[in-house]
């Protein structure tokens, strides 16, 4: 059970990272147009991981059949990962608007 819980900790911080980076990017003037590639790179690589931690969970409760947490953590997953996923798409769909006009 230890497992799970730091697989749920790292998914919560992988996908803070994922929203932090092209923020960081979006924040600063006249970024380094390098930089916005790196940032994106690295935020869509943290958002699959932390989704990927999630599907780790679901896995294990599978493997260890608790059927009944996996039934209840199901939905809030999916919800969880389809935020994730749109919002991270639209920071770094942001940051490549901010990107384009700096060229």
């Amino acid at each position: 059970m230890v497992i799970m819980g730091w697989l749920n900790i790292g998914s919560l911080v992988l996908g803070m990272v994922a929203w932090i980076l092209p923020l960081l990017y979006l924040g600063r003037e006249q970024e380094n147009a390098k930089r916005w590639m790196t940032y994106s790179f690295l935020s869509f690589i943290c958002c699959s991981t932390a989704i990927l931690f999630q599907l780790m969970v679901q896995k294990f409760l599978v493997e260890i059949e608790d059927f009944s947490a996996l039934m209840d953590i199901t939905s809030s997953a999916v919800l969880a990962s389809s935020v994730l996923l749109i919002v991270t798409i639209l920071l770094n769909v942001f940051a490549w608007v901010k990107y384009t006009k700096t060229i």
